[in-house]
């Protein structure tokens, strides 16, 4: 029987029997209420970077909530604290003297991304400028803006009429992305892209595509827009994934691991002259969220964010995808996969079939938790994994697809 509880992206009808009720976490592992344990090879869902059970985030926030629980930063209001996390995450993006708006999800973080790009346009004369440019298989949240947005069909479907003035290209195709800007450009107001799509089933921008976007919205006018709610934050092997690939946008949302999920916290980083022309309004920014700057989740990004610094967890995303790749490598040499993709600590296995059973497998059978996506099986686990982790996390893949029928 159906709980009073409605669970995201689950069925409806599905009781609390049909799931696995998680009661603890430590580290990489993660154990039901029958005592299984589990690898936690996707970070609970993209986010928790420096693992679970870490103590020096909790003890923040703990001492933050003994002091200022919560408090609105609405003018005429603002703590301190928020302007520190703001200091804090600037200074590791790739707009260290921008500006940063906090929010409490993802999905907000691309809606408020949205809106600025199209309110810029305004401030600069643009009237007709509203078009938001996105690609297939890009992700981008839940809200309006970002259901509009997505780039996979059937999260958009059901929903009746979205948000108007959205395009889409083929994922990797820039003559097509070139092709809409020939035809719309002076009425387009952005674009928005992951610099390495995630949810959509782990796939790298094939080489020059980003610079090629850039070059597109700098020759007409637009805003380049990075999604980096999963690619932030280390886990492409730089602070952003937007220094990974070489690339500076205008605006980049943020969210999961910029608390590795201990608090809801999410953002947008603005460039300085973003920010400056921001700053011309004269007027109310008309936009914010109950608990942007909320006291006790910027305890915990301030907390985090030194936990990756002082634990090498940026260079360690490297050296855990060097040992999944590898994994990966021999997997397809031996024919079990027909490729894979990724960087830094996000990988996608390209299986050639149905991925769900052999997700199955690995879950209920081993115990290590990984996504399907379609044909693929995505991994971004924790960037403390360790190398008998990693190891149970391969020979479960591994064994999943020796014992699952190809045609399931």
């Amino acid at each position: 029987m159906p709980n009073t509880f409605l669970h995201p992206f689950t069925n409806p009808s599905w009781g609390q029997e049909d799931l696995i009720n998680v009661v603890k976490a430590k580290g990489s592992i993660l154990w039901d209420d029958k005592g299984k344990d589990y690898v936690d090879g996707l970070a609970s869902l993209w986010y928790c970077h420096v693992g679970h059970d870490e103590k020096r985030i909790i003890n923040a926030v703990t001492d933050q909530m003994n002091t200022l629980a919560t408090y609105n930063t609405f003018a005429p209001f603002t703590n301190d604290v928020a302007v520190r996390a703001a200091d804090a995450v600037a200074e590791v993006s790739p707009h260290p003297d921008g500006r940063v708006f906090f929010a409490s999800s993802g999905s907000e973080s691309i809606d408020t991304a949205l809106k600025i790009s199209r309110l810029v346009q305004q401030r600069r004369g643009h009237a007709d400028k509203q078009i938001v440019v996105k690609r297939t298989r890009g992700y981008h949240g839940v809200n309006f803006g970002g259901t509009s947005a997505q780039g996979i069909e059937t999260n958009r479907t059901g929903w009746g009429d979205l948000v108007p003035h959205f395009m889409e290209a083929p994922a990797d195709d820039i003559e097509a992305m070139a092709s809409i800007f020939a035809q719309h450009g002076a009425n387009i107001a952005a674009v928005l892209t992951e610099p390495l799509q995630g949810a959509g089933g782990v796939f790298p921008p094939p080489e020059g595509y980003l610079e090629g976007l850039r070059r597109l919205c700098d020759d007409h006018d637009a805003l380049m827009i990075h999604d980096e709610v999963i690619c932030g934050f280390g886990r492409t092997g730089s602070w952003f994934g937007s220094q990974t690939f070489g690339v500076t946008p205008d605006l980049i949302t943020f969210a999961k691991g910029v608390t590795s999920g201990y608090q809801p916290v999410s953002g947008v980083i603005m460039s300085k002259q973003v920010g400056e022309e921001l700053e011309t309004l004269n007027d109310l920014l008309r936009h914010g969220y109950t608990y942007s700057g909320h006291p006790a989740g910027m305890a915990a990004v301030m907390a985090n964010i030194q936990v990756i610094k002082d634990d090498g967890l940026v260079e360690r995303a490297n050296y855990v995808g060097e040992k999944i790749s590898a994994g990966l490598q021999a997997l397809q040499d031996d024919g079990m996969i027909e490729s894979f993709d990724g960087v830094g600590a996000i990988w996608g296995a390209e299986l050639g079939r149905n991925a769900v059973p052999v997700r199955d497998h690995m879950l209920h059978v081993n115990g290590v938790v990984v996504r399907p996506v379609y044909t693929r099986i995505a991994m971004c686990p924790p960037l403390i994994l360790t190398d008998d982790e990693i190891a149970r996390l391969l020979d479960s893949l591994a064994e999943g697809l020796t014992v699952t029928p190809v045609d399931a």
